[in-house]
Order: C-alpha cells, then structure tokens, then sequence
C-alpha cells in the first residue's frame, strides 16, 4: 500500500471517527441535561423545544391560565390584566382572531399576524415566533370562553435574534460547519501529506538518477525536519559517490598512465640493453676499451631497471599497507646531522652544496630510521635533478612546533608551475611529462615520500616559485627523550 493510499484512508478515518465523537458528545451533553434517552430522537422538535419564562413572567401566566379555567371573563376586564401585567412583561388575550388585550409595547395588528392559531389540546405550548423584525419566545394556553368562543393567552418575552435566527437555520450552519471541518482535516491533510510525499518522490527521482549513472543533480531540501534531513543526507552520499566515481576515474586514467609511463621506462634501458648486446654479438666492441663501455652501459640501465621495480614493489606495498614500519625514539637533529655528512662528498663532486639548519637543542622524534631516510633520499634526488646547475645548492632546517616538528627541504631549482603544484605528491603524476631519463622517473618518489609521511602520522606539503626553487616540507610527531 503506497503512503499517498495510507493518508486517504487515515484522511477518511479522522472525518469518520470524528462526526462519530461529535455525536457521541451531543448525545452525552444532552442526556445530561434532559436525564431522557427518547429526548434525543425529539431534540430538534419543537413539541420538546423548553423556551423557560422567568419566574415573574411564569407568575403572571399562572395567574392568567387560573382565570382561563375558573373565570374566563375576567380575562376581557382590562383593568384586572393590568393588575397581573408588570413592567418588561408581554400579556395578550385573544378572543377568536380578536386581539382583547396587548401590553403597551406590543403591536395588535403585528400580534394578530404572527400569533399561533387555536390548539385545543395544549401540546405546543412554548415556542418562538417573529413580531415584525423581533423574536419573541412564548407560552400559551387555549380555552373557550362561556359562549364557546375560542380563547388564548400570551405570555411574550423578547428574544436575541441572533439566536433565533441560528436556531432556525441550525441544519444549514451545521451542514456548513460539518463541511468546513471536512476540508479543513483534508486541507491538513493534503499539506502534512504533500510534506512528506513530494521529498520522497525527489528521493525516489534521484534514486533512479543514480542508477541509471547520472550524479550530476541536486536534491533540494525544503524542509528542516527529518525529511529534510534525510534529503540533505542523501545528497552528501551523492556528492560522496560523485567524488568516488570521479576518484576512480582518476585512478584508473593514472593506471593507464603508469602502465603508459613504466613501460616506456621499462623499454628503454631494454632497448639500450639489447642494441648494445648485439653490438657485443655483432663483434662492433672490437676492442677492449669499447667492450668495457658496452658492458658498463649495459650495467647501469640494467640497474636503472632494478631501481624502477624495486620503487613499483615498494609503492605497492606502502599502498596495500603491507609494508612493516619499526618505530622508535629518533634525536632528529643527530639523525639528519649524520645523512647530511653522508650527502656531503658525493654532492659536492655534483657541484651541489647541502647545508643543515639544526637548532640548539637535541629534538626527538618517533620514526621509522629506514623509511624516514627513504622520503629524505626521495626529496634530495628531487632537489639534484632540478637544481640550478651555476649555482645549485639544497638546505634542510628544523622547525620545532608544540606537539610536532616540521623538516623543510629546499633547493634553488627551476621551481614547479603552479598549476602543477598541488598535484605532484599524487600518484602516478610527473610535472615533467618527457620521460626524459635523465630528470624523470616514474613519478612516484613523492608518493611513496607522501605514504610514509602519512603512517608517521604527519602531513607533507610543498610550495615553489618559478625561477627560484622549491621547498618541500614534512611534519613528525615528537618523541619522549630517552
């Protein structure tokens, strides 16, 4: 059963349940005050319909209905009615259609048109009648006088039209309002309804977007209730698998580059290896000296090709998370006093000269020694390949923070174009896209320097200006002093 169908039928179901307690309410209201069950079935009927008198005006009813039985003539002497009639009280005397007797401030001609006939047997005595533009509730009593003619007397008292007037038209004011309750629940009805369906039917919409491949739209939310929560939330997934989806489109357009980018790396030192093994084949290293050269040649790309598949294993690794990491307690400042010596010698054979910026102080940290040397050798081969080859010179300095310390590399290189900038620890990117093997490689040192950053629990970061050179930096969390 679809939820459009549930809120017709609870629609339905409060209409119903509520005319039936509407009922049940009337019923109750006027069993209390009448104490009569049969009273309900004559509710509305005017032989039931009780219009009290006040006591005065009962008073002098009772006295003109004693003198209707016992002596009907005394009912023509006016000056007896005006014994009985007070101030504020309407009496009438009526002989046949005559009108014998009117208080002041009734009308005997309006009286004589609106009055009720002759009813022998008294059974609608008490009732409401219109006089010209006024209601009057009365009580009557019908008689005949000593000469058979026929008697009636009157006790008015001016009515609220308005309530009169309700009173009379109370099927069509019920009628009305009975209506009115009806399009007021579905009106109710029709919006809390309307609320909650039209989001569902956007959430069923988009739903069928998504299967169907399609993340390019966006789920409104028109409402801050649970609806509206749950629309804004599906659209965080949407935005999220869009994100997935175009993640993976990346990762996949990478995987074509680096099976594009390694078997070009892969087929050159192979090319190289074979041109030259046919050389040694084809007798054209005829002499010891070009023989050396060949198989030194051969040597090195061979190597080459052994480094390159030793970065993809390791990259492989670090990206599965199956590479092992052995941490300890590492006095950095020592530890990178130790690396720069070792650089020293081969760099300035280079031309490049390194330098350390230590601080004062010995500052611990918690590293994996190996791994950590890896990311360095990863930033320092970075800085060798595109450092300015007059002048080429590289600089690691310490900055000490509160909870960690930032290692700053920094060579005065050609610099990285800023479009290229944010994207050069991401896998698989090269910002020189030659393949020159001379400068480039398979554009995975930074990305393994960025995994191995990333299990230290630390953040790495670049920034660069054309021209001047590069500064690579990366954070490591502090360690207790042994």
């Amino acid at each position: 059963m679809s939820i459009k169908t549930r809120f017709l039928l609870s629609y339905v179901g409060v209409v119903f349940i509520s005319i039936v307690l509407l009922l049940v309410a009337g019923f109750l209201i006027i069993f209390t005050i009448t104490g009569d069950t049969k009273s309900i079935e004559h509710f509305y009927k005017k032989s039931y319909v009780q219009k009290p008198l006040t006591t005065v005006e009962e008073s002098a009813f009772l006295d003109l209905k004693l003198l209707a039985k016992n002596n009907p003539a005394q009912l023509l002497n006016e000056e007896q009615l005006k014994k009985i009639n007070q101030k504020d009280i309407g009496i009438v005397v009526r002989k046949d259609t005559k009108i014998e007797y009117a208080s002041p401030s009734l009308d005997k001609q309006a009286l004589v048109k609106s009055l009720p006939g002759f009813e022998e047997t008294n059974i609608n005595t008490r009732d409401t009648i219109k006089i010209e533009d006024f209601f009057f509730t009365y009580v009557k009593f019908d008689f005949y006088f000593s000469d058979k003619s026929k008697g009636s007397i009157f006790v008015l008292r001016k009515a609220s039209s308005s309530a009169e007037l309700a009173r009379e038209l109370f099927p069509i004011l019920f009628g009305f309002l009975l209506f009115l309750f009806i399009m007021i629940i579905g009106l109710l009805n029709y919006l809390v309804s309307r609320s909650i369906i039209k989001p569902i039917s956007l959430l069923k919409e988009g739903a069928k977007r998504i299967k169907s491949g399609d993340l390019d739209f966006e789920i409104i939310d028109i409402s801050n209730d649970e609806i509206g929560q749950l629309n804004r939330t599906f659209d965080e997934m949407r935005i999220k698998l869009k994100e997935s989806v175009k993640i993976q489109l990346q990762y996949e357009e990478n995987r074509k580059e680096l099976l594009s980018n390694i078997s070009h790396d892969l087929k050159t030192p192979i090319t190289s290896i074979i041109g030259y093994v046919e050389g040694i084949k084809d007798g054209v290293a005829n002499t010891p000296q070009k023989m050396e050269k060949y198989l030194s040649t051969v040597y090195l790309k061979a190597k080459d090709m052994d480094s390159l598949i030793d970065e993809l294993f390791l990259f492989s690794k670090l990206d599965l998370k199956k590479e092992p990491f052995t941490f300890e307690t590492v006095e950095l400042d020592k530890y990178l006093r130790d690396y720069v010596e070792e650089l020293h010698i081969d760099l300035f054979q280079k031309g490049i000269q390194i330098e350390l910026c230590h601080m004062n102080k010995p500052v611990f940290v918690t590293a994996d020694r190996e791994k950590l040397k890896r990311v360095l050798a990863n930033l320092i081969s970075n800085c060798v390949k595109y450092t300015n080859e007059e002048k080429a010179s590289i600089s690691i300095t310490l900055h000490e923070g509160i909870y960690d310390v930032v290692v700053q590399v920094t060579d005065n290189g050609q610099g990285i174009e800023p479009s290229a900038l944010p994207f050069i620890f991401d896998r698989f990117y090269r910002a020189e896209q030659s393949r020159n093997s001379l400068t480039g490689g398979s554009g995975l040192g930074l990305a393994i320097a960025k995994q191995i950053i990333q299990e230290h629990r630390g953040d790495i970061w670049a920034t660069s200006e054309i021209g001047k050179g590069t500064s690579v930096f990366f954070t490591l969390m502090k360690g207790e002093e042994k």
